[in-house]
């Protein structure tokens, strides 16, 4: 049995960082985006990657930042995955020598397979739905537009209106490398519940048993 990985984003409390690592996710996210309702200041992200379990990945969230608002973060965060939602170029997500995430808002005739061409290093691709938010929009996108995962060169982390209720039906269509979810395990925006992250775990372990190997592994 392969193990999908699971992220949960938008965390603002310390509480729900240690709840979401004793429930064995493999990363959290932090919003570093002003805009954003579950935006977490430079000053609050190490006290909540404090919380975080040793082998749980710290994950910083920007749109078009200044270098020095990422260079600020990654001082505080020093071991974070970096992930990028703006109009960010291959050359700014690849400048800090940090391994990154390119989201990909999936809207009308987007390709994601172009999107790996013109993200070569990227560690993986999220894909999720269009939304103004960037991210944590609750809204799914239609999951037969991805390419099969024979088709696939970099991971794909699948993210856009999961939740516990439909989880298991995207790892089905999509076969994804991970989850990703944020408005799905919430009672307000980054506000997390102990329950819907139990809940949504338990779904994807359970998806996973009709998963194979080969059916999740780049090409």
């Amino acid at each position: 049995m392969t193990r999908i990985r699971i992220k949960i984003c938008g965390l603002t409390r310390p509480q729900d960082v240690a709840c979401a690592c004793r429930l064995g996710v493999d990363a959290v996210g932090f919003v570093c985006y002003e805009r954003s309702p579950r935006f977490v200041p430079a000053q609050r992200l190490a006290s909540l990657a404090g919380e975080l379990g040793p082998f749980v990945t710290p994950v910083l969230l920007f749109v078009d930042a200044p270098p020095a608002q990422i260079e600020g973060a990654l001082q505080a965060v020093p071991h974070a995955l970096l992930q990028f939602h703006g109009t960010e170029s291959h050359h700014d997500c690849a400048a800090f020598g940090r391994a990154y995430l390119r989201a990909v808002a999936m809207g009308e005739g987007v390709d994601l397979l172009d999107w790996e061409k013109r993200y070569p290093t990227a560690a993986a691709l999220l894909a999720d739905a269009p939304s103004v938010a960037f991210g944590g929009s609750g809204r799914t996108f239609e999951w037969s537009r991805l390419p099969v995962a024979e088709q696939r060169s970099r991971p794909l982390i699948l993210a856009g209106g999961l939740d516990a209720s439909n989880v298991a039906a995207a790892i089905d269509a999509a076969r994804p490398y991970g989850v990703d979810v944020s408005s799905g395990v919430e009672t307000e925006r980054g506000i997390k519940s102990e329950s819907l992250m139990r809940e949504f775990v338990a779904a994807v372990r359970a998806a996973e048993e009709s998963i194979t190997d080969e059916t999740l592994r780049p090409a």
